[in-house]
C-alpha cells in the first residue's frame, strides 16, 4: 500500500489545518489507519487512529482538538486539527496497518507559531 499525505503548513497558534492521506488501493477499508508525529528532538508518537470498523482513539494531548476520520469510498483518512499549539509542531506521518502488515506515507510538516 502506498500512502500519500498532504495538508501540512504553517499556522499561528489557535489555527486549524486538515491533513489528508490517500491510499492507492481499494482494499483501504480493511486497514486500520493512524496519524503519527515526530517533533524536534522527540520520538515518533501515535496521535490518532481509526480502526477498519471506525473506532477512534487519541493521545491525551490532542483530545478535544483533533478529529480523525476516514472515507473508504475515497481511500482517504483525514486528521482535522483545531486549536493548534506550538507543541503540535512536528512532521506528521500516515500509517496503515493490518496484522503483520505496516505501511507508512511520507511525512507532512506542520509548524505552529506562537
Amino acid at each position: 500500500v502506498q500512502l500519500q499525505a498532504s495538508g501540512g503548513g504553517s499556522v499561528q497558534a489557535g489555527g486549524s489545518l486538515r491533513l489528508s492521506c490517500v491510499a492507492d488501493r481499494s482494499i483501504f477499508s480493511i486497514y486500520n489507519m493512524g496519524w503519527y508525529r515526530q517533533g524536534p528532538r522527540k520520538t515518533r508518537e501515535l496521535v490518532a487512529a481509526v480502526t477498519s470498523g471506525g473506532v477512534t482513539n487519541y493521545v491525551d494531548s490532542v483530545k478535544g482538538r483533533f478529529t480523525i476520520s476516514r472515507d473508504n469510498a475515497k481511500n482517504t483518512v483525514y486528521l482535522e486539527m483545531n486549536s493548534l499549539e506550538p507543541e503540535d509542531t512536528a512532521v506528521y506521518y500516515c500509517n496503515a496497518n493490518r496484522y503483520h502488515l505496516n505501511y507508512w506515507g511520507q511525512g507532512t510538516l506542520v509548524t505552529v507559531s506562537s
